[in-house]
């Protein structure tokens, strides 16, 4: 057997690489929707993902005419004011020490201070005493 034996694996026949992919099928389509009204927000939303951007054909699963006027609807809800442009989404942040516009990430506890004082006044009367 060759190097270049056409696709076919040592075993016999050549495995099937290709998946088979279910097509998505649209909202629109399920529930019988042939308008795509701005007002109806509930169904917009539907359409946007949770920082309020526009799903992709691909990911809602609508045809090209749909996406369209989907896209549009959106569009004009937004300029109604009746949809976000964006979503502010607040995620915590980790630490990572000192920033030079906020100043230190903690204060120090006063009873390291005191510590720190108490010591030295030992110090001095041992000195002192000697």
């Amino acid at each position: 057997m060759s190097a270049k034996s056409g696709g076919k694996q040592r075993g016999g026949k050549a495995k099937d690489t290709t998946k088979k992919v279910k097509k998505k099928t649209s909202i629109l389509v399920q529930e019988r929707i042939d308008y795509v009204d701005y007002k109806d927000v509930n169904l917009l939303q539907r359409f946007m993902s949770d920082r309020s951007k526009i799903r992709a054909r691909r990911v809602s699963g609508n045809d090209s005419q749909q996406q369209r006027d989907v896209a549009t609807a959106i569009k004009n809800a937004r300029e109604m004011a009746l949809l976000p442009y964006t979503k502010r989404v607040t995620t915590q942040r980790g630490g990572r020490g000192e920033r030079a516009d906020r100043g230190p990430a903690r204060e120090e506890a006063p009873e390291s201070v005191e510590l720190e004082t108490a010591e030295l006044v030992e110090v001095d009367e041992i000195e002192e005493q000697a």
